[in-house]
């Protein structure tokens, strides 16, 4: 019953977060601006955006479970959300105070089946690493177990006791928000929350069940079979369960621990670009991608003797992503595009993979990607901090703008890529101040342009094709394009122009509304003490083009 009632206290108070902040927000973005105040909303937008992720960041870290994984997933949407949230989300970090080891025992054991002094000659009560979804232990397996697989160090990890229930309850509450944000239609046009919410439901779900785990890393190690330079644990499949995870110890130096690294005669930049082609080929070749390569789930072993004088190790694979046949086209398209500077390739590639709506315009991205390129697209980290911190944050701020108002919808899959992506350049960067995301993508998309030769000679005919039939039709559109000048029946089209022209006579006739509204009120009031009846009848009439300024145009969409 206790259980019970703080799973209920859990569930209220994640959803009078969510109703606190939605309605501050709509009282400061909906209500202000419709009454002539949008200045107000607009002075203290980022202060409010600040309070909210700092006031979430408290929540997250006090209740755990799903919620850290939320504000981490928030932190990495730099595509719909401000600097001033993300950045404020960035060291929300997934470690909590272990749990009861009393508790956790009695979860391996009836999960195992056995007592644990059974199934491992030692078993560590203290955990190497506790997160909000588990905790890892190290141990070592029994004689028998050991002679069956052929080693004994391993590590362990174990659901923290009551997470299942735990993420159920969290699900079932950013679901009902999900649901309310959605009849937002600011919202509702950008996004689909619901459907990102399951995306995001799927891959926790997956997170907490070890088996699934267990499958990811054997498929993961499979991929990189003739690969020397990546090693993966092996999963112990006598002492694996649905909430247990038994796995080979691989763990020794840290990727980022530079300075051990050198201790140990491997060179900190070769690390940095096997990191890095590791990542690609995960994305390009197989498919089939760690999506939380930070620094403490790979580790570099120092070389045992054989010809390899190191190796990559990756551990934790409860968090992987997949590139869908579809999806991976359009990397490849955006990588070449990348490569070659391509400013309109990018953006095609872009809306190719669905991520802009159709009906976008592309100007706008075009313009941004281009001034991206042209400032930083082939500086490295060590030439980039030579540049003035103010020209960063100006870019950043004209950039960032650009992207939120940019009609975006990143399926989970893509947010995962990019975040993986950002995650290995940001360890690389540590590795090697001078390493360029650029430049280590360039090999990639050069064998991805020659393995696509054949169908790229064929969209070059085909270019070659309607180029021939534009210069063909060119002559007699010119003649009618002259005619219609002559006889004054020219007319121009500019996509979104009606909508916002519509948009701009809606927001007139709410101000003159608010301005009728204010001199009625105002009038009543001073005209009450002389004429108490056409006081109280002027403020009374008030009210209707009050109403009109507030809630005018709230049922109906731009077309």
């Amino acid at each position: 019953m206790t259980e019970v009632r703080h799973l209920r206290a859990r569930y209220r108070r994640i959803l009078r977060f969510a109703t606190r902040y939605i309605l501050q927000e709509w009282w400061f973005e909906v209500l202000l601006p419709r009454i002539g105040l949008a200045r107000i909303a607009k002075r203290s937008r980022a202060k409010r955006a600040r309070g909210i992720a700092r006031h979430f960041h408290h929540v997250a870290v006090d209740l755990g479970g799903l919620m850290i994984k939320v504000g981490q997933f928030m932190s990495s949407r730099l595509d719909v959300l401000p600097p001033e949230i993300t950045s404020e989300l960035e060291g929300l970090q997934d470690e909590v105070p272990p749990a009861d080891f009393a508790q956790v025992r009695e979860l391996a054991e009836a999960d195992l089946g056995v007592p644990l002094s059974r199934a491992y000659s030692f078993f560590d009560p203290e955990p190497v690493a506790a997160a909000s979804l588990g905790q890892v232990h190290r141990a070592r397996l029994s004689p028998a177990d050991a002679e069956l697989v052929g080693f004994e160090d391993v590590v362990v990890k174990i659901q923290r006791p009551g997470i299942g229930e735990v993420v159920k309850v969290d699900l079932a509450a950013l679901r009902k928000i999900a649901a309310r944000l959605n009849r937002v239609t600011a919202i509702s046009q950008r996004m689909d929350l619901p459907a990102l919410l399951e995306e995001f439901a799927t891959v926790s779900l997956e997170e907490i069940d070890y088996l699934h785990e267990g499958t990811n890393a054997e498929r993961f190690a499979d991929n990189f079979r003739d690969n020397p330079r990546v090693d993966t644990p092996i999963v112990v499949w006598e002492r694996t369960t649905r909430r247990v995870l038994t796995l080979s110890d691989v763990s020794a130096i840290k990727i980022n621990d530079r300075s051990a690294l050198i201790a140990a005669g491997i060179n900190p930049t070769a690390v940095a670009d096997g990191l890095s082609s590791a990542m690609f080929d995960q994305l390009f070749t197989h498919g089939f991608f760690h999506a939380d390569p930070h620094p403490g789930n790979i580790f570099v072993k120092p070389s045992s003797g054989d010809t390899r004088d190191w190796t990559l190790a990756f551990v934790d694979f409860g968090m992987m992503g997949e590139v869908p046949d579809a999806l991976r086209g359009g990397l490849e398209r955006l990588v070449i595009a990348v490569a070659a500077r391509d400013v309109k390739g990018l953006v095609a590639s872009i809306r190719a993979m669905g991520m802009l709506l159709p009906t976008a315009e592309s100007a706008p991205l075009e313009q941004a990607m281009g001034e991206l390129f042209a400032r930083f697209g082939g500086l490295g980290f060590a030439e980039l901090r030579s540049i003035e911190p103010h020209e960063y944050k100006d870019f950043a701020e004209k950039f960032g703008r650009a992207m939120r108002e940019m009609p975006f919808q990143l399926p989970e899959n893509l947010l995962l890529i990019i975040r993986a992506v950002a995650v290995t350049s940001g360890v690389c960067t540590a590795l090697n101040p001078s390493f360029n995301i650029w430049t280590a993508i360039e090999p990639y998309a050069a064998r991805l342009a020659s393995g696509r030769t054949g169908a790229t000679a064929r969209a070059i005919l085909g270019q070659v094709v309607t180029t021939a039939g534009v210069l063909g039709r060119l002559p007699a559109q010119l003649d009618e394009l002259s005619t219609l000048i002559q006889r004054g029946r020219l007319s121009i089209q500019i996509p979104g122009v009606d909508r916002r022209l519509r948009a701009l006579e809606r927001l007139g006739r709410k101000a003159t509304s608010a301005v009728i509204f204010a001199g009625l009120l105002l009038g009543g009031i001073f005209l009450r003490p002389d004429d108490m009846i056409l006081g109280w009848v002027l403020i009374g009439a008030s009210a209707i083009p009050l109403l009109h300024a507030v809630f005018a145009g709230t049922t109906g969409r731009d077309r």
